[in-house]
């Protein structure tokens, strides 16, 4: 019996830990956009022409890969609505970084609960506390802009206007979209 709890232990944590360490696919933002939960891509019409954009990734989605979803869902934007170019205004990607450090217990061992423990200093015994083990550090990117749908040719000489049918068209073999359920 314990050995079975302990696979069936083993097993969610296995699956737990492979969620969390999947990039974010392309996908809107289920639930409040404005959580800090929220990853995907989120869009409000402020005009005919024009949408506030975000995508948001999760520690193991690439900033490359957030600021590609975030130009994909400008491309959609622009052809659901009728529209043959876009530009990006006041285009931001933000970056969250978070650190965790692990650490050894130094109690633990053949000597646990000893009172020398603690006070002996000769070799062979460590320090009061606990010794840092290792130290990770998680990145986090969002990316955010204000689209303008044009129609007709994409201005020239404008850096900041994209075609929308050829940013979808190069774009769609990187798009990763969520697993279907079963």
């Amino acid at each position: 019996m314990r050995r079975l709890i302990s696979g069936a232990v083993l097993a969610v944590s296995v699956v737990t830990l492979t969620a969390c360490t999947t990039a974010t696919p392309y996908q809107p933002v289920t639930g409040n956009p404005a959580s800090s939960m929220a990853r995907g891509y989120s869009d409000q019409k402020i005009e005919t022409n024009r949408y506030r954009l975000k995508f948001a990734g999760n520690s193991a989605t690439s900033r490359e890969t957030v600021e590609d979803y975030m130009l994909y869902r400008a491309a959609e934007l622009a052809l659901e609505n009728g529209f043959d170019w876009f530009t990006l205004s006041g285009r931001n990607t933000k970056e969250d970084k978070s650190t965790t450090t692990t650490y050894r217990d130094p109690f633990r061992g053949p000597y646990y609960g000893g009172v020398f423990w603690r006070y002996y200093r000769g070799p062979g015994w460590g320090p009061w506390g606990a010794w840092e083990e290792d130290e990770t550090t998680f990145y986090r990117y969002e990316a955010s802009a204000e689209v303008i749908l044009g129609k007709g040719p994409k201005p020239e000489g404008d850096p900041n206007a994209y075609d929308a049918r050829e940013v979808k068209q190069n774009l769609d073999g990187r798009i990763v979209r969520p697993a279907a359920r079963q």
